[in-house]
């Protein structure tokens, strides 16, 4: 188990945003299912003072019904157009911001996302699997979770890329230890 997670810069955002300035997202958390983004996210955001919002949690509160239901009974396509939309409300809003793990496979998305500091929290498929069990919150997971895992992986990883401009393993380590490696990297960026 290493003592801190890696923290790599991947692109540099066009438009860094400093904490309190403008009306927009400081932290976007993108990453597959099991990485930790609605975790991490909600303790990054106390520690830095600003709001957190998770795009999965706000669907489910404003549908009236889980995203697996959403799937079951709307199909994937409903839920990705919700998904879309609300990802779209919610960059415009101060704090931190959990993605759902497929949120960039929209092309507005990632465009959506250019000028936000954008954190690719990247875990092992094995890691993923062991995090999200047999989860039956997680629809697209049901079935062989970890075969299912590594094939998202192998699709989404050029994605994850393309949108992030900081990259932090969370292999290994404990969710305080990337919160603290995040908010270091946030005050180094924002002096």
């Amino acid at each position: 188990m290493s003592a801190e997670p890696e923290t790599v810069p991947t692109r540099r955002s066009s438009t860094p945003a400093k904490p309190g300035e403008g009306q927009s997202a400081q932290v976007v958390l993108v990453g597959a299912p099991g990485s930790g983004k609605s975790t991490v996210g909600r303790r990054l955001a106390s520690r830095l003072g600003l709001p957190f919002h998770d795009v999965d949690a706000v669907i489910e509160s404003r549908v009236g019904k889980p995203v697996a239901e959403i799937f079951a009974d709307d199909g994937e396509a409903v839920f990705r157009a919700f998904e879309e939309s609300t990802t779209a409300e919610l960059l415009a809003l101060p704090g931190v911001l959990s993605l759902g793990g497929g949120a960039f496979l929209s092309p507005a998305t990632r465009e959506l996302l250019r000028g936000h500091q954008v954190v690719w929290l990247q875990v092992s498929a094995a890691n993923a699997a062991r995090r999200v069990g047999l989860n039956e919150a997680r629809p697209l997971l049901l079935g062989n979770v970890r075969g299912t895992l590594i094939r998202l992986l192998a699709e989404r990883t050029p994605l994850y890329a393309e949108v992030a401009t900081t990259t932090v393993s969370t292999d290994d380590v404990n969710v305080d230890t990337v919160v603290e490696r995040l908010v270091s990297a946030a005050r180094e960026r924002h002096g």
